[in-house]
């Protein structure tokens, strides 16, 4: 089966290559038909490629493909090659699986734009990307993957370029995530200068040979890895980007949480796990990272009132859960907790979708209201993904992934009560948030008059991730700790039951909270409104504890105040200089064209006489 390894990523190319050659000339159902058509393709044989290798598990435990060489200078040979094992296998499942559900949703959502074709064409190319991210076996190509879904969710979140807003946050994300991918590159150069190679599998081999644990240069590779997965998993302090993404249609805000985009940090770290096993200084921030991120973006998410902005301030929290469990060594958790997460919060943003195409593209939750009776399947689907994202005990698929990040934060080797502190509160917020969303949404009285319901198109793909959102935390993953180390825990604790109880309560705690403010007793949020220093708090945490003021003093001012000093610098003169001689000289010919023929005739004359007589003296 490795000899068709290529056709993963191959199918999704193709669909971007047809359709962006002649998509505007494709009527609308050939570019249904290509665009969600190649990503099933590709999806159908990566799942039978799955089932293959975990049934008759390949030598070595991994599949190869050499393509091609890509290119040799000096020591540097980059090969177009591919690998599958079984952490990629997993990443590769869910790009294709989710991606496939997506695009078969976008045919009904999209059918009214008028760019059909670009929207199907940069989604395959999305897709195409982060496959190749996943798949690559060295990290040349991983980082041509890498800022291929750079590209593409520019394009994307700017995909009605016709707004303003749109555009801005296009280009917010696209720079933003550029301080990543600068820090990203600059450790593959220090990667390559140490050990000669860009290899994956020859760099886990050679580094624990070539340095030593807590190295000066490892130490700095790894933060620069670090700070590469910061940049596009969207954790402090480089997270402003993600809730602004959600100008784009909510297909491509599905396919960037759930599938792509934000989940490439966590596959970084987790796939260069013997880098950061050297650096235990890195390890213990990216844990401290993602317990800040998670509370941080759990408190921006219990005060936003669109409904997308929840979402995507709820992927911020997820993914600093996946960080936390990175950073104290809980590899196959954080995996675990990837695979969970991309069926519930796919499921969260296409319900979602659906909810604002029926109420005329509202998006704030306290103008909508009473939705259960008049969307009964996209209020049962809605429900199931909340669950899931709340971790209700034993039910949901969110339960078994988080709590088991929360018992390795507690009881890891690297563990700390203070992380386990921090992602027990964030448990809490998560299911009070999930709460008030549901019941804003779908209960109390209806504000707006839904207009057309969903088609079978959006539907189908509705039911396929809630029964996953239920039934995916019941999977054992394949055995990660063939790729990845078991987690290193503390000498076994008795009362690991009476933890997990706990995590259980505050979970059931933070729903009921949620219920009781929002339900039972809804005149005491009135009540809080009235506070000062309730409301500060409040809007503190509304716009995302005011990051984007505060890089607004450090960083734009100062950038755009140097921009105007600096106008007038020498070299600006000495381009203005050149341009005023041409526009003298210009102005100096221009006085003979003065439109009088007799003028031009005497010219002409003129300049006749002047050759004959240079050549009689000749």
């Amino acid at each position: 089966m490795q000899q068709y390894l290529y056709l993963i990523p191959a199918m999704p190319l193709i669909g971007f290559l047809l359709l962006i050659t002649g998509g505007a000339h494709f009527p609308r159902y050939v570019t249904a038909i290509i665009g969600a058509g190649s990503i099933c393709m590709s999806a159908i044989i990566a799942i039978t490629m799955g089932a293959q290798f975990l049934l008759y598990p390949p030598l070595e435990s991994v599949y190869h493909q050499q393509l091609w060489h890509w290119f040799n200078i000096g020591k540097l040979h980059a090969d177009i090659g591919l690998q599958l094992d079984a952490m990629s296998l997993v990443f590769v499942c869910i790009i294709t699986f989710i991606g496939a559900l997506i695009h078969i949703y976008s045919i009904a959502f999209m059918e009214h734009d008028r760019d059909y074709a670009r929207f199907f064409a940069s989604m395959n190319l999305f897709v195409c990307s982060m496959l190749l991210l996943v798949m690559a076996n060295n990290l040349v190509l991983v980082y041509l993957g890498w800022e291929g879904v750079g590209l593409c969710s520019f394009l994307l979140i700017g995909f009605w370029y016709e707004s303003e807003a749109n555009c801005m946050a296009a280009r917010k994300a696209f720079v933003i995530t550029r301080i990543g991918d600068t820090a990203m590159i600059i450790g593959l150069f220090l990667l390559f200068r140490e050990l000669g190679t860009l290899n994956i599998r020859e760099i886990l081999a050679l580094a624990p040979q070539h340095f030593t644990s807590g190295n000066t240069t490892i130490t700095w590779i790894a933060l620069l890895l670090l700070a590469g997965g910061m940049g596009k998993s969207a954790q402090l302090p480089l997270q402003t980007w993600l809730p602004d993404a959600m100008a784009g249609p909510s297909p491509v805000s599905a396919l960037i949480h759930a599938a792509t985009m934000v989940t490439a940090g966590v596959y970084l770290i987790a796939r260069m796990h013997t880098i950061f096993e050297l650096s235990p200084f890195t390890m213990h921030l990216t844990a401290v990272i993602g317990a800040l991120t998670l509370l941080m973006a759990g408190c921006s998410a219990m005060v936003q009132t669109d409904i997308k902005r929840i979402l995507a301030y709820s992927t911020i929290s997820q993914i600093g859960y996946m960080f936390l469990a990175l950073g104290i060594g809980a590899w196959s958790a954080a995996i675990f907790h990837f695979f969970t997460h991309a069926f519930f919060k796919a499921l969260l943003f296409l319900a979602a979708g659906a909810v604002i195409e029926t109420l005329h593209h509202e998006h704030n939750i306290f103008k909508m209201g009473g939705l259960r009776k008049e969307m009964p399947l996209i209020f049962r689907t809605f429900v199931i993904g909340a669950a899931a994202l709340a971790a209700v005990p034993f039910v949901t698929a969110g339960f078994f992934s988080k709590d088991e990040i929360l018992w390795f934060a507690w009881s890891a080797q690297d563990g700390h009560p203070l992380l386990w502190i921090t992602g027990l509160s964030g448990a809490f917020i998560t299911a009070f948030y999930s709460t008030r969303l549901v019941l804003v949404v779908f209960w109390g009285e209806r504000q707006i008059m839904p207009g057309k319901l969903p088609s079978r198109a959006m539907n189908i793909p509705l039911v396929i991730l809630a029964i996953c959102s239920v039934g995916a935390g019941w999977i054992h993953l394949p055995h990660l700790t063939q790729v990845l180390p078991a987690t290193i825990l503390k000498p076994a604790h008795p009362e690991e039951i009476i933890f997990q109880s706990l995590a259980i309560l505050t979970t059931l705690l933070g729903i009921m909270t949620g219920y009781m403010l929002y339900y039972l007793y809804p005149h005491t949020i009135r009540e809080w409104k009235e506070s000062e220093g309730l409301m500060a708090v409040r809007n503190f945490f509304y716009a995302g504890w005011k990051f984007d003021q505060l890089y607004e003093i450090l960083f734009v001012r100062p950038f755009v105040y140097i921009t105007q000093v600096n106008r007038n610098d020498v070299t600006d003169k000495i381009y203005s200089g050149i341009a005023a001689i041409h526009i003298q000289l210009n102005k100096f010919l221009s006085v003979s064209q003065n439109g009088s023929l007799r003028w031009y005739v005497a010219g002409v004359l003129i300049g006749i006489l002047f050759i004959i007589t240079l050549q009689i003296l000749r």
